[in-house]
C-alpha cells in the first residue's frame, strides 16, 4: 500500500512541476528534488504515470465556432476572426506545452524499465498515442511547429529556442507516433482506457484529415501525398471494420437508439464504444451537459436543412422547404433531426409541459446530449457517460476515404454508411441513383459536382452533429465560405403568436416592440395570457438580440453580426497566428506564413 501511495505522489508532483506557469514561451520549470531512478522501473510504473495522461482527453458535447450554431451569446476565437478582430497581438494560444513535457517526460526514461516487453510497449504506446493527439491538434491550428521528443530542461537552450519544424516533418512523425501505438497497444474490453482499436480510430481520423487537408488546400503545395494519407485512413479504418469487434448499437428502436447513446448513465455494454468518459454519481463524477439546451447556444438554420426526408429525398425539393415554420420544418425527416434539435412536444422534465422554443437564440435549441431528468443534478452533476471515439466515426471515415481515392463501391457503402441510415430507419444510399442536391453543392463547390462525395458530407455532418467534428471537417474541406454572412435561426411567416410545441395552440408571441400587440388582437385573453413574449425593440425602439431578414417576417437573424458581418479570408483564416509575445520571448519562431 505504502508503494502504490508513493507512485500516487510521485506523479502528483512530476505532474505539479510541469504546470507552473511563467512568462517563458515553452513553460520552463525548475527541476524537481524527485529522481526517476526510484520510477521508471517496471510496467507498473508505466501504468501508474499514463493514467495520469488520461487528464488531457477531452470530450465535446458542442459545435461552437461552427455553421452547427446559430448564436453563441459568448465568444469564440472564430467568432473574433470572422470579423476580423483577431490578430498576433490578442490571440491566445501555444502555451500548453506543459502538456507535451509530461508525455515525453516517460518517453525518455522508458528504456529504463525492466519486465515483459509486451507490456512496456504497450504503455510506450499509449505515450506515444498522447503526443500523436498533442501534436496533431497543433498542426491543425498552427500547420508548421516545433517537434520535441525529449522533455527539456533550461539547459537545452538550442532546443528551446529553436524555430519550427514544417508540417510534413511533423505530420510524419505523427504518424510514426500512431503506427508504433497501433502495433503495440494491447486489445481491451475497458472502454475508458486506451485501446487498440482507440488507436486505429485516431490514426484513421488524423491521416483523413491530412489527406483532404493536404488535397483541398493548394497553398501548401502538398496534394502529391494526399492520397498517401487517404489510403492510410482507409486501412485503418477496414481494420476496425473487419475485426468485427464493434458494432453499431441498434436494437431497432428507430426513435431511442441514436439518441440513447448521448444521455446514456453506462456506456460499457455498447459495443459502438471505442473510448468514452465515464461518469459515477457515487464519486460525484459529472459533467456539465445539460448546458446544450438553452443555455448560451442554438443550433443554426444550416444545419436543419441539412436533414434528408424520411423517404430519402432532399428537404430543399419540397414545395415551400425554405417558408416552413418551426412544427412544419421537424416533419417527415430523418430521425436523428429530432435526436439533436429540441422539436416540438420536446419536454425537460418527465411530467411537464412540453418546452418553448426561445426565438431570440434562433428557435433550434439542442437537444443531443441533454440528460434525462433523473441524471441531470446541476453544474457537474450529469450523471452521463459521453462518447470520445465510436465505430460510426470509423464508418464514415471509411467511406470518405475511398470516396476521396476513387475507390468507393456499393458494397463499401452497406457496410459503413448504410449501417447508420439502418439505425435511423433511413432509407440506404445507392451510389446508382443519387444526384445532386443544390443546396449542399452550393456549401463545397470543390466538389460540386460529385454527388456521392456530397452525400456522404451530409451524412457526416448529421451524424457527428455537435461532436465536436464539424470545425475541423470545414478546415480539412477547405469549406470557409460556409461562414459568409453568418448563420440563421427558424423561419417567422409573420409578427404575431404561433404555436411551437404541436399541439395547435399559440404558445409565443413575436412582435415589433412592447405596446404593439395588434397583432394578437383576434386571440383570447386566456390564450394571450399564456403567451411566451419576444420583440424585435424594446420600449424606447433600441434594437434585441435578434431581427428578421424581411423586416416584418423572415429567418431569425441575430443582431450582433448586423455590422460586423462574419467573412472567411482564405487562406489565411485556416491557420491561427502565433501570438506576439512568444515571437518576441524566442527570436528564432517566425510568424505563420499565412499571418505574416
Amino acid at each position: 500500500m505504502k508503494k502504490t501511495i508513493y507512485k500516487f505522489f510521485l506523479v502528483a508532483t512530476l505532474g505539479s512541476t510541469f504546470s507552473a506557469c511563467n512568462d517563458d514561451f515553452l513553460q520552463r520549470d525548475p527541476h524537481t528534488d524527485i529522481t526517476a531512478d526510484q520510477f521508471f522501473n517496471t510496467a507498473t510504473d508505466l501504468e501508474t504515470y499514463t493514467n495520469g495522461l488520461y487528464a488531457q482527453m477531452r470530450y465535446s458535447y458542442e459545435d461552437l465556432g461552427t455553421d452547427n450554431i446559430s448564436l453563441y451569446t459568448g465568444s469564440t476565437e472564430t467568432d473574433q476572426l470572422l470579423i476580423g478582430s483577431l490578430n498576433e497581438g490578442n490571440i491566445g494560444g501555444w502555451s500548453d506545452w506543459s502538456d507535451l513535457r509530461r508525455i515525453n517526460y516517460m518517453l525518455s526514461r522508458a528504456d529504463r524499465v525492466q519486465g515483459d516487453q509486451a507490456e512496456i510497449n504497450h504503455y510506450i504506446g499509449i505515450a506515444r498515442f498522447f503526443r500523436a493527439w498533442y501534436y496533431f491538434e497543433k498542426v491543425k491550428r498552427y500547420s508548421d511547429v516545433p517537434w520535441y521528443t525529449i522533455d527539456l530542461t533550461d539547459n537545452a537552450e538550442e532546443l528551446l529556442y529553436k524555430t519550427q519544424d514544417s508540417r510534413v516533418d511533423v505530420m510524419d512523425n505523427v504518424l510514426e507516433d500512431l503506427n508504433f501505438a497501433v502495433a503495440n497497444i494491447l486489445p481491451g474490453s475497458d472502454k475508458t482506457k486506451i485501446t487498440n482499436e482507440a488507436a486505429l480510430l485516431l490514426l484513421s481520423r488524423v491521416s483523413l484529415f491530412e489527406g483532404t487537408f493536404r488535397k483541398y488546400h493548394e497553398e501548401l503545395n502538398l496534394g502529391a501525398t494526399a492520397n498517401d494519407w487517404l489510403n492510410v485512413s482507409m486501412e485503418a479504418s477496414k481494420k476496425l471494420i473487419d475485426a468485427r469487434s464493434l458494432e453499431i448499437y441498434n436494437t431497432g428502436n428507430v426513435a431511442e437508439d441514436y439518441s440513447g447513446i448521448f444521455r446514456s448513465a453506462d456506456l460499457s455494454a455498447n459495443h459502438e464504444m471505442i473510448l468514452y468518459a465515464d461518469a459515477d454519481q457515487k464519486l460525484g463524477v459529472g459533467n456539465n451537459s445539460h448546458v446544450v439546451y438553452n443555455w448560451q447556444w442554438s443550433l443554426s438554420k444550416n444545419l436543419v436543412d441539412s436533414y434528408l426526408m424520411t423517404d430519402g429525398t432532399f428537404f430543399s425539393k419540397v414545395p415551400g422547404w425554405d417558408k416552413k415554420g418551426f412544427v412544419e420544418v421537424f416533419e417527415n425527416r430523418d430521425p436523428r433531426m429530432k435526436a439533436t434539435i429540441a422539436y416540438p412536444g420536446f419536454k425537460t422534465t418527465d411530467d411537464g409541459e412540453p418546452a418553448r422554443t426561445s426565438p431570440n437564440f434562433g428557435g433550434y435549441m439542442q437537444a443531443k446530449f441533454y440528460p434525462e431528468e433523473a441524471l441531470r443534478l446541476g453544474w457537474n452533476l450529469n450523471f452521463t457517460d459521453l462518447p470520445i471515439f465510436r465505430f460510426a466515426e470509423a464508418l464514415l471515415n471509411f467511406a470518405e476515404a475511398k470516396a476521396e481515392l476513387g475507390l468507393l463501391t456499393q458494397d463499401d457503402l452497406n457496410k459503413s454508411v448504410n449501417l447508420l441510415r439502418a439505425r435511423a430507419g433511413m432509407p440506404d444510399m445507392q451510389m446508382d441513383k443519387l444526384s445532386i442536391d443544390e443546396l449542399i453543392a452550393s456549401r463545397y463547390p470543390q466538389i460540386a459536382g460529385n454527388a456521392v462525395l456530397l452525400e456522404i458530407r451530409r451524412e457526416r455532418r448529421v451524424e457527428l452533429a455537435c461532436e465536436g467534428l464539424r470545425y475541423q471537417d470545414i478546415l480539412r474541406w477547405a469549406a470557409g465560405e460556409v461562414y459568409d454572412g453568418g448563420q440563421q435561426g427558424m423561419y417567422v411567416p409573420q409578427l404575431g403568436a404561433f404555436d411551437v410545441t404541436g399541439d395547435g395552440l399559440q404558445d409565443i408571441a413575436i412582435l415589433e416592440a412592447p405596446g404593439m400587440e395588434s397583432p394578437l388582437d383576434e386571440l383570447s385573453t386566456e390564450v394571450k395570457k399564456n403567451l411566451s413574449m419576444y420583440y424585435l425593440k424594446d420600449e424606447n425602439g433600441s434594437a434585441q438580440s435578434f431581427y428578421l431578414s424581411e423586416g416584418d417576417h423572415g429567418f431569425i437573424n441575430f443582431t450582433k453580426n448586423k455590422n460586423n458581418v462574419p467573412q472567411f479570408i482564405g487562406p489565411n483564416y485556416y491557420y491561427r497566428p502565433l501570438p506576439q509575445q512568444q515571437l518576441i520571448l524566442n527570436s528564432n519562431l517566425v510568424q505563420n506564413q499565412f499571418w505574416k
